[in-house]
């Protein structure tokens, strides 16, 4: 490609850091010098300039406009991020989470100027409940990570009050789980063991049930596994490690497949955390805002965190003591959260549930299924299904149609940036080779469906040719190109120094360490 003089390549546009562009003694704002005076600083006050950068308003829009425009949305196109459900936001639920009454509370509000909130909790939780045949909700855990600790936790509480806590030390856990389902059960106290797969990819029944016995407390089993497969014989599992005593922990990541169809009482729940990010659209990534809320059954209600919504004649309180919790009949295992979660999260979960309503969110939950067998069966042929049979809401393939190429599913995840597609989930999850895991969700029409798979298989059919130096150069299309992302990984820049050259003061540099760098 030809270079240009600006190095600009039309609307793509070449853009430096924000201290690249500085200025000196030219600002955004004009604020008058504060007034000489005492400070409340301790002797900490600082000694040189702060070492920010200089730029004036305009430039300031046009740098994080530039910046934004290198940003992959969902609103620009498809995310096929298997495991992670990846989905449209409705416009309308950020609507909602505007509005100036919910928009401005401030969670030390006294509780009577709060009522209506308190009723957008407690409808939520009421929908949570009903979708799930579980009788109670936590809505404080801030992630589904949190949402696991919140269901452990409340397990642990429930064999401490049963005078079990020191015989039932083990949480099995299936091999294919996502990483924080044995990081939480650990961090918890428990002793973790994996069950492996059978060879259709779902916990192998004889395995499980020869492991069951008085030690263990707990089973983490997510349905649909990871492997993007319904697990048929959850219900049976839950009844063997009923009979033994213990409790089923259902991680509610894929809820998105089951929602409107499926209960997990039905499946055998105990307890089981919801993404709202995930299966009710709610926003997703950036590191927030996420909710975890966690569901929990009878046995372990009573268990469930600070605070507690209740509701009383006078009407809604939310419990924030223990001496409050066990004047109800509680028996809270401590608090998760300094507040009460993620309330602009759950005005947009409720928004998107009364918008769609019972059949709305049936509907939803088969058209991700369908979308997934769609891509499942269009790319069979030249990618390398990992299971046999339909899959539910994410499709799974491994590397072997990558065999004697030279390309490894890194090299072909790049090839798909020039396409203009997100890559799929990369080798996860860890029981299959080089896993591709694409997950396309309902929001995805059939048109945008049928680029991906013309993308995919064109992608395929040229590995196999052996066009291998094109892989190793992708993306080639991208702003920086093919980065070294294990070199990145292991030694971050992450602070910018400026060029010996630049005149820069001492004070200016002392907080920087070293440049950041690029592969044009």
């Amino acid at each position: 490609m030809t270079a240009t003089v600006s190095g600009h390549r039309g609307l793509d546009l070449e853009e430096p850091l924000l201290f690249e562009l500085d200025t000196p003694g030219v600002s955004g704002i004009d604020e008058p010098e504060p007034e000489p005076g005492p400070t409340r600083l301790g002797g900490l006050e600082r000694e040189g300039p702060i070492g920010l950068p200089g730029l004036s308003e305009p430039a300031v829009v046009r740098h994080y406009t530039r910046l934004s425009r290198r940003n992959y949305s969902i609103d620009a196109g498809m995310y096929p991020l298997g495991s992670c459900t990846m989905k449209y936001n409705p416009r309308l639920n950020e609507r909602m989470a505007r509005l100036p009454g919910f928009a401005d509370l401030h969670p030390l509000q006294p509780e009577k100027t709060v009522q209506g909130a308190l009723a957008v909790m407690a409808e939520l939780g009421r929908w949570l409940c009903a979708l799930t045949g579980l009788p109670a909700v936590a809505l404080s855990p801030a992630a589904g990570a949190q949402g696991e600790l919140c269901g452990l936790r409340a397990i642990r509480a429930a064999l401490r009050e049963r005078g079990e806590l020191d015989t039932r030390r083990v949480v099995l856990v299936a091999e294919s789980a996502h990483g924080t389902n044995p990081a939480t059960a650990a961090a918890c106290g428990f002793k973790v063991e994996a069950v492996p797969a059978d060879a259709r990819g779902r916990m192998d029944r004889a395995a499980f049930r020869a492991r069951v016995g008085a030690d263990v407390a707990a089973v983490m089993l997510t349905n649909p596994n990871t492997c993007g497969l319904f697990e048929s014989d959850a219900p049976e599992l839950a009844r063997a490690l009923h009979d033994a005593g213990g409790f089923v922990y259902m991680d509610g990541a894929n809820l998105n497949a089951l929602v409107g169809r499926v209960r997990a009482v039905d499946l055998g729940a105990d307890a089981m955390h919801i993404n709202l990010h995930k299966t009710f659209s709610t926003p997703h990534g950036g590191g927030g805002p996420g909710a975890g809320p966690t569901v929990l059954s009878a046995a372990l209600a009573p268990f469930a965190p600070l605070p507690v919504l209740w509701q009383e004649e006078a009407g809604w309180r939310l419990i924030e003591t223990m001496d409050g919790a066990r004047a109800r009949g509680l028996s809270p295992f401590g608090r998760l959260s300094g507040f009460h979660g993620q309330f602009g999260v759950f005005v947009r979960a409720l928004a998107y549930l009364l918008a769609m309503g019972r059949d709305g969110l049936r509907q939803a939950s088969g058209d991700a299924v369908l979308n997934a067998n769609y891509i499942l069966a269009g790319l069979s042929d030249v990618l390398s299904a990992s299971y046999p049979g339909p899959c539910m809401h994410e499709a799974l393939f491994d590397d072997r149609f990558l065999k004697d190429t030279g390309i490894t599913t890194l090299d072909f995840a790049k090839a798909m940036i020039d396409e203009g597609f997100h890559p799929m989930t990369m080798y996860f999850p860890l029981v299959v080779h080089g896993a591709l895991l694409i997950e396309p969700t309902e929001t995805e029409s059939r048109a945008t469906l049928d680029q991906f798979i013309a993308v995919m298989r064109d992608l395929a059919l040229r590995a196999r040719a052996g066009d291998q130096a094109a892989f190793k150069a992708a993306p080639r299309l991208a702003p920086r190109r093919r980065l070294d992302e294990t070199q990145a990984a292991r030694h971050p820049v992450l602070r910018w120094a400026p060029p010996p050259s630049s005149g820069a003061s001492s004070d200016e540099s002392s907080f920087r360490t070293a440049p950041l760098s690029s592969n044009p």
